[in-house]
């Protein structure tokens, strides 16, 4: 069973909170080859390497490169030395999601609020500065292993961090336009959790439950809530597996990251027909959608804004809440540990999630987990 809370719930809860957070600012991956990561997803996803930072910008230990599309900032960092933090999270959970950085007005009163809150400090507020650019940050932890950077940005917002972020002249042949913001992080949590980790974002900071659903596929079933800022633009779909049913995908996820972690990353595009065509030439493996899906599509959900034909022939999942329609497609998992994967969305009015799609991928996830048996 799924239900939506509505836009005046949603800010009547957040109402007094002082984390205003107005979006995510970038995603930092520890991966083992920054480079090799920094390659996959130019070539195949349209991003472009915009800048570095290393030992000889000052940064010690790792060096990071930072990837751009769109309204998005990626960060690939890799250790220089086997004892890194860095090193260390890759031995754990693989090449994975590390931080999930927030826009914020005022990172020194975000950073005070939040721990104030109940959340523990990983880092104090810092600003770095050149040329009249300023850019604060302070962090603290969130779920697992993943951390959540507040970020102030005063002054030419191309500058990622002044002073130890260099950052390249602009691509004369201008970026590609396939996708825009990250819409949602999906999070996969141990049973158990998530409860305490939805209450935890809205008592630190001030988000609301927008969404849930129980689901159930054969023996296996999941718990899943969706949890919001005020702002609207940072969404997380917290995952638990249901205790006493059979293992499923979720359980795989978490015995495979060693613990909880982002299992997806939801790429939001204005039009996911074009965008996964051109995915797909650059070698881009999609999620298979049986053809029965499509022949009940129309019955079950009635006209959609994309042309079946066209929803078929790509694999494009369709769903609706009330506000309209969102459309989805899942990548195959490139991960060595068959973890990370990524996701292509693109809403038609739609806020939050349909009641059909979770269910969708997670029967999808678990053919690709039979056929690799």
């Amino acid at each position: 069973m799924a239900s939506d809370v509505t836009t005046e719930q949603k800010t009547r809860n957040a109402k007094g909170r002082s984390v205003n957070i107005d979006g995510i600012d970038h995603v930092e991956f520890y991966v083992g080859d920054a480079q090799q990561w920094a390659f996959s997803l130019c070539t195949a996803f349209g991003f472009r390497l915009v800048g570095q930072a290393g030992p000889d910008t000052g940064l010690d230990g790792r060096r990071s490169l930072l990837l751009s599309q769109g309204g998005t900032w990626i960060v690939l960092t890799s250790a220089l030395t086997a004892d890194h933090p860095v090193a260390d999270y890759v031995s754990r959970h693989g090449d994975g999601v590390a931080g999930i950085a927030f826009e914020v007005s005022d990172a020194v009163r975000a950073h005070t609020e939040a721990v104030r809150a109940g959340a523990v400090s990983v880092s104090e507020p810092v600003t770095h500065a050149r040329c009249g650019t300023e850019v604060t940050t302070a962090t603290v932890a969130g779920f697992g292993d993943v951390t959540h950077t507040f970020v102030q940005r005063v002054g030419d917002r191309t500058e990622f961090l002044p002073g130890v972020m260099d950052v390249f002249a602009a691509d004369p042949d201008g970026p590609e336009a396939l996708i825009s913001v990250v819409d949602h992080a999906a999070v996969c949590l141990p049973a158990g959790q998530l409860d305490e980790t939805v209450a935890f974002y809205e008592k630190v900071f001030g988000f609301s439950q927008i969404f849930e659903e129980f689901i159930e596929v054969g023996e296996q079933a999941m718990d899943s809530k969706v949890v919001q800022s005020p702002s609207g633009k940072v969404t997380f779909t917290l995952i638990q597996p249901v205790p006493g049913r059979r293992p499923g995908q979720i359980d795989d996820f978490i015995a495979r990251h060693g613990g909880a972690g982002v299992q997806h990353l939801a790429l939001l595009s204005d039009d996911i027909i074009a965008t996964v065509e051109t995915l797909k030439s650059r070698g881009v493996p999609f999620l298979d959608t049986p053809a029965t899906y499509y022949d009940e599509l129309e019955q079950r959900l009635g006209r959609t804004d994309l042309r079946l034909d066209d929803l078929r022939r790509t694999n494009v999942l369709v769903d609706r809440d009330h506000w309209g329609q969102v459309f989805q497609i899942f990548a195959r998992s490139m991960h060595v540990r068959q973890t990370f994967f990524w996701e292509v969305i693109d809403r038609h009015g739609a806020r939050t999630f349909g009641s059909g799609n979770i269910k969708a991928l997670y029967e999808a996830v678990a053919r690709e987990e039979t056929a690799r048996v």
